[in-house]
C-alpha cells in the first residue's frame, strides 16, 4: 500500500495546481498566459516540474491589499455575528412568511369549502335523481 503513496501525492498534486491554475484570474497569472500554464501542468505533471513551476512561479501570490477576503464587498461589509432573534431584517423575513403561509392557508381552506359543498350538492342532486 505504501508504494502506492508517491504516485498518490504525484496526482494530487497534479490535481490541484490544474485545478488552481483553472480557477486563478488572468490578471493574477504570472509569466506566461494562463493557457500556457495548464499545457505545461499537464505535460509536465508526472515528473512534478508543470505543478512546481506554476506553484512557485506561476501565480500571483500575494493577499488582498484592503484585507484577508478575496472580494471589496467583503472587505466593505464586515460585520459581526447577530443572534437571529436580534436580527430585525430575519424577524421581518420571518413575518413576511408567517403571511404568505397564513394566505396560503386561507386559500386551502376557501378550497376545502368550496369542494365540501360541491360534495353536498352532488350528494343532493344523487338523492333527489333516485327518488324521481
Amino acid at each position: 500500500m505504501l508504494r502506492y503513496l508517491p504516485f498518490l501525492l504525484v496526482l494530487a498534486l497534479w490535481i490541484y495546481a490544474f485545478i488552481d491554475c483553472l480557477n486563478t484570474p488572468e490578471e493574477e497569472v504570472r509569466g506566461l498566459p494562463k493557457v500556457v500554464w495548464v499545457i505545461i501542468i499537464l505535460l509536465f505533471g508526472e515528473v512534478l516540474v508543470g505543478p512546481v513551476a506554476w506553484l512557485v512561479a506561476g501565480r500571483n501570490r500575494r493577499g488582498p491589499a484592503g484585507g484577508s477576503t478575496p472580494s471589496e464587498w467583503h472587505r466593505d461589509h464586515r460585520t459581526e455575528f447577530v443572534a437571529p432573534d436580534d436580527n430585525p431584517e430575519f424577524l421581518k423575513s420571518l413575518k413576511a412568511e408567517n403571511r404568505k403561509d397564513e394566505a396560503l392557508l386561507k386559500d386551502w381552506e376557501a378550497d376545502l369549502r368550496r369542494r365540501e359543498e360541491e360534495l353536498k350538492r352532488r350528494e343532493e342532486q344523487g338523492r333527489s335523481d333516485e327518488e324521481s
